[in-house]
C-alpha cells in the first residue's frame, strides 16, 4: 500500500456542498416569509466564496463570516431582514444537507480497513458534526478534525499537527490528503510536506502555483493512487 493514511476534505470533496447550500438558502428564505428567486443563489454563492477565502486567510473572524455574507446578500438583492437571525436558521438547514458527492460512499468504503481515514475540514462544527452523523460514511473515519474545534484551519500547519498527533505521528510519506480546494487542502498539504490529490471534477484551471501530486476528476480514482485496484 502506497499510503497508510488518507485525509479527506469534507465540503465539495465528500459532501455535496452546492446541493446543501441551495436547499438551505431556499428553506431559510421560505421560513422567514421571504420570496426566494433562483438568481439569489448565484449572488450568495459568489459572496460566500469570497468571504470564505478571506476567512481562511485570517482576514475576518468566523463570527463575521457567518453574518456578513447575508448582510451583503440582502444589500445586493434589496431585501430588508435581520442577517443575524437569518444566519442562525440557515446553518440549521445547512446541517441537514448530508448528500454525498458521486462515488464518495463507494470510495471510502473501499479504503476502509486498508488505510486509516480522517476527515479534516474548515467547516462549521454545527454543520459538519450533524451531516457526518447522519451519513453512511461516518463509521469509516477514525477521527474528524474540524478547524473550529482545534482553533486552526487549512492551510495552517497547526491543523495538520493536530491530525498527525491523532494518527499517532505517521511518516509524512505515508499520508495523502484529498480535497477540492487549492488554497486550503492542496496548499496546506503541500506546505506540510505530504502528498496531495486535487479533486477537480469540473476540470478547472490551476490558478495557484502550488505542488499537486495527483489530480483526479472522479473520487474512485483515489483507489489506484493509494494502491488499491
Amino acid at each position: 500500500m502506497r499510503y497508510t493514511w488518507v485525509l479527506f476534505d469534507a465540503d465539495d470533496t465528500l459532501f455535496d456542498y452546492g446541493k446543501a447550500e441551495a436547499a438551505a438558502l431556499r428553506k431559510t428564505f421560505e421560513a422567514a416569509g421571504l420570496g426566494f428567486e433562483a438568481p439569489y443563489l448565484e449572488v450568495y454563492h459568489a459572496i460566500n466564496q469570497r468571504l470564505w477565502q478571506d476567512f481562511e486567510l485570517g482576514k475576518i473572524p468566523r463570527e463575521v463570516l457567518r453574518t456578513r455574507r447575508f448582510a451583503l446578500l440582502f444589500e445586493a438583492i434589496g431585501v430588508a431582514t435581520d442577517p443575524v437571525r437569518f444566519a442562525e436558521h440557515y446553518v440549521k438547514h445547512l446541517a441537514e444537507g448530508g448528500d454525498l458527492m458521486t462515488g464518495a460512499a463507494e470510495t471510502v468504503a473501499a479504503l476502509y480497513g486498508r488505510v486509516g481515514l480522517v476527515l479534516i475540514t474548515n467547516g462549521l462544527v454545527q454543520v459538519q458534526r450533524s451531516r457526518l452523523a447522519r451519513s453512511e460514511i461516518a463509521p469509516y473515519f477514525t477521527d474528524v478534525v474540524i478547524s473550529e474545534e482545534v482553533d486552526a484551519m487549512k492551510p495552517d500547519r497547526a491543523i495538520f499537527d493536530v491530525a498527525f498527533a491523532r494518527m499517532g505521528h505517521p511518516e509524512k510519506a505515508e499520508v495523502l490528503i484529498v480535497g477540492d480546494s487549492l488554497t486550503s487542502d492542496i496548499k496546506g498539504g503541500s506546505d506540510y510536506g505530504i502528498d496531495t490529490c486535487w479533486f477537480n471534477p469540473a476540470c478547472s484551471p490551476r490558478d495557484l502555483d502550488v505542488r499537486i501530486s495527483y489530480e483526479i476528476a472522479a473520487l474512485r480514482d483515489v483507489l489506484p493512487i493509494v494502491g488499491l485496484c
